[in-house]
């Protein structure tokens, strides 16, 4: 069930196969370095599967059906891939000891199932995952705005870094990122879908950050889902930049400040899974034994793609697709990893 690709007409990538993988590492090293610098973390390594029934698991939108499988020596336990780590993430920041304005950072690598395949996603995921301790004072619009900042600066810099050494990847970032709420863009575009307004808003500042993702608007509707138990959904949102080869906008980071026991108790209870409260990592947070985090995922096939200007996320990583993309991407000059 894959959808129509969206090929630029001509398309011809800018740089070829050798130099695209090339390119791939340096642009993941460096990005991965200046994102340690700007928000002050280590790397740590970050497990692919985990058991269930802990809670630990991303459950995303509540409806992806989670990869699982038994092992011969788990005595009859099953075992899930992950299909993110915002809650595996919050338990290593205590159990690591990380004090306030620190945090880590992780390669994650994911199997989303029911990924419907097109130019942006993939079954397989791969994010630079990463979480910080704050105070519970900072649990504010402002500080997820600074976060935020922080994060635009790297891939501001890591786009310079790329043109510096490969000239033809001329930079297209603006200076700044722009910030508006779900509410204020459902009020900007009355008639759009979701989906319609973040295309209008990233094309007219380039770059945009979307707040407060999961709660419902004025229609009675939802911007897009979120699981409710990692996020804040007042104090989360989108990271998004317009891409003038697609003429699309793409999502290259989710994020946010996490819930404490009030927000997840709210949270859980709008989303009909108070079920979850028996798990141990909500028990955690509603006694209060993890720290106040701010955390997100950047991803980096995607972030890869934008900065490389290529059309089709399989050029920048290795996954597996249908035969109906495979035809497709190979009459159109896009060469799958």
């Amino acid at each position: 069930m894959s959808q129509t690709l969206a090929i630029p007409k001509g398309y011809k990538p800018i740089l070829n196969l050798m130099h695209t993988e090339i390119a791939i590492k340096e642009l993941k090293d460096f990005f991965e370095e200046t994102l340690a610098e700007e928000l002050n973390l280590i790397k740590v390594s970050a497990p692919l599967i985990v058991h269930e029934g802990t809670g630990i698991n991303d459950n995303l939108n509540g409806t992806e059906r989670i990869v699982r499988f038994d092992g011969i020596d788990m005595n009859g336990k099953q075992i899930e891939i992950v299909q993110s780590l915002a809650k595996w993430k919050r338990l290593a920041l205590a159990k690591y000891g990380f004090t306030i304005d620190e945090g880590l950072y992780t390669n994650m690598n994911a199997i989303r199932r029911d990924e419907i395949l097109d130019n942006l996603h993939s079954i397989y995921v791969d994010q630079w995952d990463w979480e910080k301790v704050i105070s519970k004072d900072e649990r504010t619009i402002n500080k997820l705005k600074s976060e935020v900042k922080k994060i635009y600066k790297a891939i501001k810099r890591t786009e310079m870094f790329m043109y510096e050494f490969h000239p033809q990847l001329e930079p297209i970032l603006p200076n700044e990122i722009h910030f508006i709420t779900t509410a204020e863009l459902e009020q900007l575009y009355p008639t759009l879908s979701p989906k319609q307004r973040e295309d209008s808003i990233t094309k007219e500042y380039g770059a945009i950050f979307i707040m407060q993702i999961g709660g419902v608007l004025s229609n009675r509707e939802k911007h897009d889902s979120r699981s409710p138990d990692y996020d804040d959904w007042s104090l989360n949102g989108d990271l998004l930049l317009w891409s003038p080869l697609l003429k699309k906008s793409i999502e290259i980071s989710s994020m946010g400040i996490r819930v404490d026991e009030n927000a997840l108790l709210k949270q859980l209870k709008d989303s009909k899974e108070e079920r979850r409260l028996t798990f141990p990592f909500h028990q955690a947070v509603i006694n209060g034994l993890l720290p106040s985090s701010i955390g997100g995922g950047i991803g980096q096939s995607r972030l890869c793609m934008y900065l490389l200007k290529k059309a089709h996320i399989g050029e920048v990583q290795a996954s597996v697709w249908n035969e109906t993309t495979i035809n497709e991407c190979k009459s159109c000059n896009i060469t799958l990893l």
